[in-house]
């Protein structure tokens, strides 16, 4: 929070401006107290933006938007004139510390049952968000503010008014951009598809998954942004810390295939009454507590004279005329001070108020360590704009998270084989990987001339710049299947990988193969070389799909008297795997198999060991290595490359 400064207005319609709360693409937010007393935030559009007739449009219709929601969870919309000669608009000020500043600055992760009281309260949310007709689209920590009685889910409609035309270091962009964060997007987000109200669910697991553990389940952009997205959109979280309940609700959302995820009402039974009594730690409900006088304390600013803006009373009508309609935007993201929530319902000032506290003091302005690096959280009591404690009246402080818009140019990786695409359905920005290098290329293994012994090599390549993650390899032998990341070393003459293993098939199998080089070789093939072995690959027409027969479930009698079932899928940038499902009388056991390649007709399928789901199956579950599948005289024919064993199938459904 900073003072007002001799640019700054006075009065902005009918609210008496106190402080600065923040600045971002958007405009300025002021903290603000209406000629009723009510403490408010007021955001004020840029001049810029102001002067382009496609953006007043946007924000007219995502105010109308945002006023339809309604709810307990979310914070009012009280005011706006997106007709003024510097459009804006006030919303109830909500000073609860975010959901960021409290897991990485205040208390750290929080305890299962708060993490259900939160999950609780953001599935309300969430619904009353949904059923006004809205995706949230940048559900993520800063965006989540805590109050003693349950959280509130702020930055969602106005924000998005800024697509398509975004901020950069050098002014406004247009189209081919993404803007938001990255570690909190969901897999479609990512690949720049429509995004629908499965992705805010995408992002809900996310979330509680970050505060019942302080770290994000796919890792943060430290070693850049691609690599980032990259695991969202093709590798599974890493849940270690979660259990019971709570992790059933955060597998369920992180779902890759939007149609696997659980609807809201489906959600909402498992926290029946976890908000009911005290939902968070003594001691942070102490420091709430304690600081909830704060508010009160923040007091008009000394000037001489007034600028005012929009000093005629309030256009709540003006606003409420306008269509009701909202923009189809991928844009998500914006500045944020915790008053800022743009997604808030109807009813006016005078009918709707929103008792809440102030947040945790303490902190100057930094980037929360171990957050992502595009949430900017800004604390701010006791930092250098104020002037020294007076002796009996200070001028307290309140503790503001400031949300930053991160504008990530070309960030989706976009690589063909992964089918990970710009918000404009192309290709991105420049890269240090050439052109001809990017997509999916998979092929046999040769040791200095002599036969691979049934291994297999498989490159899905992205563009991205030294020091990034730009591939994802697949090792796949008889009794094994390696997945390592490759970050570039260098990209002079020739690309040079250095890889590390992510996922073992079965565990402890796998070593990376240390440093990979990979080049360009004839006929359109890639050439790889790593440890003394090398690999003629072809590249892969994606997206990879799976002959109509062998598409259906499939069964043989096993030696046991049991029966052994193949769950054959079309394959998706969602799925790429088989199911497998071994039953007996005494046991089940439930498994996957990745599918490694779709090949030539003699060997149409290709398929990974198997992994039991510990889950669902018994504790004696056998695995099975690498296969082949193929379609013959109507049956499924399934021959494993470590020994003369094929089993045949026959179509069930």
């Amino acid at each position: 929070m900073k003072r007002l400064t001799a640019e700054d207005p006075r009065r902005i319609g009918g609210f008496r401006l106190l402080n600065r709360l923040g600045e971002g693409g958007m405009g300025r937010v002021y903290l603000a107290r209406s000629d009723r007393g009510r403490t408010v935030a007021v955001k004020v559009v840029k001049n810029e933006l102001a002067r382009q007739p496609d953006f007043r449009r946007r924000f007219a219709r995502e105010i109308t938007a945002a006023r339809r929601v309604g709810g307990a969870w979310t914070a009012p919309v009280l005011d706006a004139d997106p007709e003024a000669e510097t459009p804006w608009v006030a919303t109830g000020y909500i000073a609860g510390p975010s959901l960021a500043e409290v897991v990485k600055v205040q208390y750290g992760p929080l305890p299962e049952g708060s993490v259900t009281g939160l999950a609780s309260g953001l599935f309300h949310a969430l619904r009353d968000i949904h059923g006004a007709g809205l995706v949230h689209r940048d559900l993520k920590p800063s965006n989540i503010l805590i109050t003693i009685d349950g959280p509130r889910v702020i930055d969602f409609g106005i924000a998005r008014a800024l697509h398509p035309m975004v901020e950069t270091a050098g002014g406004l962009t247009r189209t081919g951009m993404l803007v938001g964060s990255p570690a909190f997007m969901s897999p479609e987000q990512v690949r720049g598809r429509t995004v629908t109200a499965a992705s805010d669910i995408f992002c809900l697991g996310v979330v509680l998954a970050y505060a019942a553990t302080g770290r994000m389940p796919f890792g943060t952009a430290d070693n850049g942004v691609h690599g980032l997205m990259f695991r969202i959109a093709e590798e599974e979280p890493d849940l270690t810390g979660l259990s019971g309940k709570l992790l059933d609700i955060v597998s369920s959302c992180l779902a890759k295939n939007p149609e696997q995820r659980p609807e809201l009402e489906e959600l909402i039974p498992s926290t029946k009454d976890a908000l009911s009594g005290t939902w968070l730690p003594s001691a942070l409900l102490a420091q709430l507590g304690r600081h909830a006088v704060q508010l009160l304390d923040s007091e008009d600013p000394e000037v001489t004279g007034e600028i005012r803006i929009g000093a005629a009373a309030p256009s709540t009508a003006q606003v409420s005329a306008l269509p009701a309609t909202r923009p189809s935007v991928t844009a998500f993201g914006g500045i944020g001070a915790p008053a800022l929530a743009s997604e808030v319902a109807g009813g006016d000032s005078s009918t709707r108020e929103t008792a809440t506290l102030p947040s945790l003091p303490g902190a100057v302005p930094h980037t929360v360590p171990g957050a992502p690096a595009d949430d900017l959280v800004s604390l701010s009591p006791g930092t250098p704009e104020e002037p020294p404690a007076l002796p009996r009246r200070s001028k307290r402080r309140l503790a503001v998270g400031a949300v930053a818009a991160v504008v990530v140019a070309g960030a989706a990786f976009a690589a063909p084989g992964s089918g990970l695409l710009g918000s404009d359905g192309g290709t991105q920005t420049s890269s240090d990987v050439p052109e001809e290098y990017v997509g999916t290329w998979s092929g046999p293994v040769e040791r200095t001339g002599e036969g691979g012994a049934g291994q297999y090599r498989r490159f899905v390549i992205a563009r991205g710049d030294v020091g990034e993650i730009v591939t994802r390899n697949v090792d796949l032998g008889a009794d094994y299947q390696c997945t390592s990341n490759g970050k570039l070393a260098s990209a002079k003459g020739s690309l040079t990988i250095e890889a590390k293993v992510i996922k073992s098939v079965p565990e402890g199998k796998c070593s990376a193969p240390g440093t990979n080089r990979l080049s360009l070789g004839p006929d359109s093939t890639l050439q790889w070389e790593a440890d003394g072995r090398r690999a003629l690959l072809h590249k892969v027409r994606t997206p990879e799909r799976l002959p109509k027969e062998f598409l259906g479930t499939w069964q043989r009698q096993s030696s046991g008297g049991g029966t052994q079932r193949v769950t054959v899928k079309q394959l998706s940038a969602d799925r790429k795997s088989i199911d497998l499902v071994l039953q007996s009388a005494d046991r089940k056991c439930e498994a996957q198999a990745s599918v490694f390649s779709v090949g030539g007709e003699s060997e149409p399928v290709l398929i990974g060991p198997s992994v039991v789901d510990w889950r669902t199956s018994a504790d004696d579950c056998p695995t099975a290595n690498t296969s082949r599948l193929r379609v013959e005289d109507g049956r499924l024919i399934r021959e494993f490359l470590d020994a003369d064993k094929k089993y045949t199938y026959d179509r069930v459904s």
